[in-house]
């Protein structure tokens, strides 16, 4: 179930007994207030003192993360609005995202370097390479010495070009099949194809596109969306953030740097929530933020692929969708 609280607070706990002493600190969240999210707090924080002082082996303190999920906590963002169960959140350095429970969004970057498996490729191709010119020079009756400096010589030159010659292989390759958007697109055709009951609305990101299926409402969880992720070469970081938050997930304005604005959201780091007095430089920063959004999309539409008919739950949350990330206007993406 998808969490995005309006509500933070942390609790501290600690045992001493027989000159052993622990400490520990849990985070608490609530909806409904600030006195709900210091109760749970306090219950979290009970209950992993009550395991570390049986011998449980826990961490003492939670991090003050924005969205990893890597501690099962939920997203810890301000919240600016709740449209249904869609909510929407500024993230960590000022950038308004869509946050959905049921929604599919899929993320993907286009590749533009070669993967390990090519890079060792390259190392092994090398090292063979070296190792047939050291027999020729054993045959040939070279020293011993003559024998070493050349297998010093080709192993520091694996170390040194294995990746350089991978990464031009790459690009070549990259090149020669109409390039990382081409690629792209026709492994989304390719996926789709098998999926004559689907409908997914494509958009260009700045750094690759965007997928949004509005056939079905699916529960991050799926298998099927597992599968989604790895055929499209989805964002490892982002598939990883929908298993932990058991959420979708869409920025729909600029991101700062994009736009001309060289500093961090104030006050840093931009993790919610922040202290009262601080909250005014934060609404300044975000006021100079939100004017230079303005003049910048998110995504641009392209097109919809698929013969499936939409949901009208997923064609609600993709209307929302274009209208805050400007899908459809003709501004510069950022």
């Amino acid at each position: 179930m998808m969490i995005v609280p309006s509500f933070w607070a942390e609790a501290r706990a600690q045992y001493r007994r027989k000159g052993k002493q622990i400490t520990v600190r849990r985070f608490g969240w609530s909806d409904a207030s600030q006195d709900d999210a210091q109760r749970n707090a306090q219950g979290r924080v009970d209950e992993a003192l009550a395991r570390a002082v049986s011998g449980e082996s826990l961490p003492r303190r939670e991090r003050k993360v924005p969205y990893n999920g890597g501690d099962g906590l939920p997203i810890r963002e301000e919240v600016v609005d709740r449209i249904g169960e869609t909510v929407i959140t500024r993230n960590a350095y000022g950038a308004r995202c869509m946050n959905t429970p049921n929604v599919l969004f899929v993320d993907i970057d286009f590749n533009d370097g070669p993967g390990k498996r090519m890079v060792w490729g390259t190392a092994l191709v090398l090292l063979a390479a070296s190792a047939v010119m050291l027999v020729l020079m054993a045959a040939a009756g070279k020293s011993i010495g003559s024998l070493l400096a050349a297998a010093a010589v080709g192993v520091l030159l694996t170390l040194v070009l294995s990746a350089t010659i991978a990464q031009l292989v790459h690009r070549l390759a990259v090149r020669a099949r109409g390039g990382p958007e081409a690629i792209a697109r026709k492994n989304i055709l390719r996926f789709m194809a098998t999926r004559p009951d689907w409908l997914v609305h494509l958009y260009r990101t700045p750094a690759g596109f965007r997928l949004l299926a509005t056939h079905r409402l699916f529960d991050p969880l799926d298998a099927e969306v597992a599968a989604c992720f790895e055929a499209l070469a989805t964002d490892p970081v982002y598939a990883a953030m929908c298993l932990n938050q058991h959420c979708f997930r869409a920025r729909v304005s600029a991101k700062p740097w994009r736009i001309g604005i060289g500093d961090h959201i104030r006050p840093r780091p931009g993790t919610w929530p922040v202290s009262p007095e601080r909250l005014p430089a934060r609404r300044a920063w975000l006021e100079r933020y939100d004017r230079a959004a303005a003049g910048f999309a998110a995504c641009r539409f392209i097109e919809s692929i698929g013969k499936g008919a939409s949901d009208p739950a997923a064609q609600a949350v993709k209307q929302l969708h274009d209208e805050l990330s400007r899908a459809h206007s003709t501004l510069p993406i950022a």
